[in-house]
């Protein structure tokens, strides 16, 4: 019983520790959303969803960087990559289906 003892207290002081640093927490939550954005990219069928999914991880990835406190880097993130790339690709992805579209009912 020794080992599942130690064990038990190290996930227990880990969970006391994360609870204690909110910006932890805070960080933890954000790569957590970050990293199920990421896998939504990759699995999603819809193109569309995808990118906006992708969104959601620049956003994740800005956030990171006003955790780390290079600002200036968070909010270049956000205005270049969340909006423009993003805008880009969703257009992109628009114009594209409904070409794809017309060529399929010929």
């Amino acid at each position: 019983m020794g080992i599942l003892e130690d064990i038990w207290d190290f996930i227990y002081d880990f969970c006391m520790y994360v609870w204690t640093n909110g910006d932890l927490l805070a960080f933890l939550i954000v790569a957590a959303l970050g990293v199920a954005g990421a896998l939504y990219v990759v699995t999603d069928k819809q193109p569309v969803h995808s990118a906006f999914y992708l969104a959601l991880v620049f956003v994740t990835v800005a956030v990171s960087y006003f955790f780390m406190e290079a600002e200036f880097m968070g909010v270049i993130q956000m205005l270049v990559y969340v909006g423009a790339i993003t805008v880009l690709f969703a257009f992109c992805i628009m114009l594209t289906r409904r070409h794809i579209i017309e060529e399929g009912e010929e």
